[in-house]
């Protein structure tokens, strides 16, 4: 994935997160817990796209 699309993407979500704790109406425990979940998905996602997180991903919980 280009750098550039990497870039992208994290604007997009910024944005998006950004509208949601400015114009919706919600308690400040859920807008933190709802920042938190954000935060670690994308997170998590980047050390994906970077290969670091690829290790951990072949563990399998269950059958």
């Amino acid at each position: 994935m280009p750098l550039l699309q990497i870039v992208m993407v994290l604007i997009v979500v910024g944005v998006l997160l950004w509208l949601v704790n400015r114009f919706i109406p919600m308690a400040g425990s859920i807008k933190t817990i709802l920042n938190a979940v954000v935060v670690i998905v994308v997170v998590l996602w980047l050390l994906n796209i970077f290969g670091i997180f690829h290790s951990v991903s072949g563990i399998h919980i269950g059958t």
